[in-house]
């Protein structure tokens, strides 16, 4: 039951709305359960003689009450508890996205979109057709199950009768018990393989320019179509189980009906119940082949949704690898950045990322971190910003162990540039002011302009109404970056890092934008990670990193005069390369 905890909570806080759906639809069925003893009496006053005129206008007024009764009490008992399903997967869709809001980086890089994408689509609209149409559906089913037998008491059929007519149906708790874990298990396996499809289809579409670059569509589509194969196996299991189970419950309910006809029949004929008793028994056991199949059929939903369920209370079960601990407080200031004899490996990695790293970036000091591919530059960005948790102790801002203190309230006071930036498939004001909804338009023309975007933004006709394609498709490489740059000057937080976040850029205007850094993070903290040497020169102190280890550290001209150095070679490579460009 621990698994079913999600649908359980739900269900006792809405208790009473359900209860009151519930007694609708119990009600709705003990009037329906009044028809065939009503076509009974018809039956005998027919064949008798005895009903007149005034006794058919009667009977026609009990139907038509018995018709309107069990049509509204039903109707509401259902749009009651179809209501409250939908407010579940309301809730539940809200809750998926809060946990993955709140889990680490490293969860996303175990999974693709496709799979987080099929818990929110998939998995909870499965579980939401089991608290609604599962709950209508159940309490229909087993209610006029228990109707009909106490009103068949009621309608002079022998108890004996009764009794051999629904034998056949004592089969149908065994059929539960065996086909049950098994739908199951295939369940598991459809919603587990629609995951993967939902991942390819994702990554196909997502690149769609590339497949028509490289001319590749056919061996895009064998990809997604081995996606689809796997789904259609796993279906088509699935399918041939829950047929047959199925197909053996009505079945049941037939070889009930067949049994009543012979045992009923011959004691009609030899004048031990009357015709209308024996009307009644066939119209009650006709009544009953319905809710049977129904149950069936709410078995194999419940079995479904719960291989659902059992993957959202997974998903919501997971703790963040980083998190606020019990006793962290929120960071006033960031002030100077110690780190200390620091060494980093990725989890499931041997080999460290980094190694033994120690300096400091004092407050309002303009810190340049270059080095070759691998070196280990972005993580370190990733463990200031606590994307991955540091080991306690190494990283200080203002004198306090990072590790100590509110995630929220460090990383409000950083603005972190990524190489690639993402930009969101609204408007570009809106992209800029990402991080202050409320700023004015002067704020974020300001950001663009340091960013050397404004006259760009200019040229096209909406201007900063321009709205983007998804990931930001209708600007080009270097205009993105510049997007993301002025996202995180309008932020203008305490320490601003950015990383690699000029490379798609001229180097005119990479010039530009440095100048105008230079000017606007006048006494704030600076973090420049870069692979170009044009990036970071202007730098109070520029580290290298080589391997996870820092290599040389100074300023540009001090690293200059060591010829050997790694700084020095990458500065004539790169010098080179501008003399041939």
């Amino acid at each position: 039951m621990k698994s079913f905890r999600l649908l359980t909570d739900y269900l006792r806080i809405n208790k009473k709305l359900y209860l009151l759906a519930v007694l609708l639809i119990i009600a709705s069925n003990s009037i329906l359960a009044l028809l065939p003893k009503v076509l009974g009496e018809v039956t005998d006053g027919l064949k008798a003689g005895s009903l007149g005129q005034s006794g058919i206008r009667r009977y026609s007024l009990i139907l038509l009450a018995i018709a309107v009764f069990y049509g509204a009490f039903f109707g509401i008992g259902q749009f009651t508890i179809m209501r409250l399903g939908r407010r579940f997967e309301f809730l539940t869709r809200g809750r998926i996205f809060t946990q993955f809001s709140r889990l680490s980086e490293d969860f996303f890089s175990r999974q693709g979109t496709g799979k987080l994408l099929s818990y929110v689509m998939n998995d909870v609209t499965s579980v939401r057709e089991a608290i609604s149409f599962g709950v209508t559906q159940t309490t229909n089913a087993v209610f006029m199950v228990i109707s009909c037998v106490v009103m068949m008491l009621f309608s002079g059929i022998p108890v004996t009768l009764m009794l051999v007519s629904v034998c056949p149906l004592a089969a149908i708790p065994f059929l539960v018990t065996y086909f049950g874990p098994r739908i199951r298990r295939r369940s598991m396996s459809v919603q587990d393989n629609l995951a993967s499809m939902t991942e390819s289809a994702d990554e196909q579409l997502g690149g769609i320019r590339v497949t028509k670059t490289f001319a590749i569509e056919q061996t895009a589509q064998q990809r997604f179509g081995a996606a689809v194969e796997q789904v259609k196996g796993a279906q088509l299991h699935l399918v041939r189980l829950s047929s047959l189970f199925q197909a053996l419950l009505p079945f049941l309910g037939a070889l009930s009906l067949v049994v009543s006809l012979l045992v009923g029949g011959y004691m009609t004929l030899h004048g031990k119940m009357t015709l209308g008793s024996f009307v009644a028994l066939t119209f009650y056991l006709r009544m009953l082949t319905g809710p049977l199949q129904t149950i069936g059929n709410v078995i194999n939903m419940m079995q479904r949704s719960g291989a659902s369920l059992d993957r959202v209370n997974r998903l919501l079960a997971e703790v963040p690898a980083v998190r606020d601990h019990e006793h962290a407080r929120p960071l006033r200031s960031l002030g100077s950045i110690e780190i200390g004899h620091l060494t980093f490996a990725y989890p499931g990695s041997r080999e460290a990322s980094l190694k033994d790293i120690s300096f400091s970036i004092p407050k309002g000091r303009t810190v340049g971190l270059i080095g070759r591919t691998g070196s280990g530059k972005t993580t370190l960005a990733k463990l200031l910003l606590r994307i991955y948790e540091p080991p306690a102790g190494s990283i200080r801002a203002g004198g306090t162990d990072i590790t100590e203190v509110t995630l929220d309230s460090l990383r409000t006071k950083i603005g972190y540039v990524p190489q690639d930036g993402f930009l969101f498939s609204t408007d570009i004001a809106d992209n800029i002011a990402f991080s202050d909804r409320s700023a004015g338009m002067e704020q974020v023309q300001a950001a663009a302009g340091q960013a050397l975007l404004l006259e760009s933004i200019q040229s096209f006709p909406e201007g900063f109404q321009t709205r983007l394609g998804e990931r930001g498709v209708t600007l080009s490489g270097g205009q993105r970056q510049r997007a993301s740059l002025a996202r995180g000057l309008m932020k203008q937080p305490e320490l601003l890092i950015l990383d690699d976040s000029m490379s798609a850029v001229d180097a005119v205007t990479e010039a530009g934008i440095l100048d105008n850094l230079v000017k606007e993070r006048k006494g704030k903290t600076t973090l420049i990670i870069a692979h170009r040497i044009s990036s970071v020169q202007h730098a109070d102190e520029i580290i290298v990193l080589d391997q996870g280890r820092i290599a040389q550290r100074g300023t540009h001209e001090q690293l200059l005069r060591d010829p050997d150095g790694l700084y020095a070679s990458l500065y004539r490579i790169q010098q080179e390369g501008l003399q041939h460009a």
